[in-house]
Order: structure tokens, then sequence, then C-alpha cells
């Protein structure tokens, strides 16, 4: 029996303005933001299978990956 799975990329990127942490996807839709990485993603984990049932997305089967974009470095 094939098992589909059900990918979603999350995108993780600093505002050093704000001094926050954004986690996005626009499949889903979802966006958050913390001050903390780890909550942040502990936050996305809770949030996508409810975000997943309230916009008629299969939520069986779903892997979440992590992508964090690059950071500027000012020198």
């Amino acid at each position: 029996m094939l098992y589909l799975m059900n990918e979603y990329t999350i995108v993780l990127s600093f505002d050093d303005e704000a001094q926050k942490w954004y986690a996005q996807n626009d499949e889903i839709p979802l966006i958050l933001e913390d001050f903390s990485l780890d909550k942040l993603v502990h936050r996305v984990k809770l949030a996508v299978p409810e975000m997943l049932e309230l916009n008629h997305l299969p939520k069986t089967n779903t892997y979440l990956s992590f992508l964090m974009e690059p950071q500027a470095v000012m020198v």
C-alpha cells in the first residue's frame, strides 16, 4: 500500500529590527512570530494541524520541514 506524504516547508527568518523569529508557509497558510526560535518551532507544530483543518487540507501523513533563511551580516 502506497502512502502519500503531505509535506510542507516552513520558512524561518529573523528580523533584526524587531528581534523576532518568523515562521511562514503560504500553502497552509501560516505565519507566526516569537522571540525564541525553540518556542516558535513548538508553536508551529501545534498550529499546523488546526490550520490544515480550517483550510480543508489533509491532516494525515503530514511532514514538516523547516528552512532557515540566511541572515545578512553587516561588516
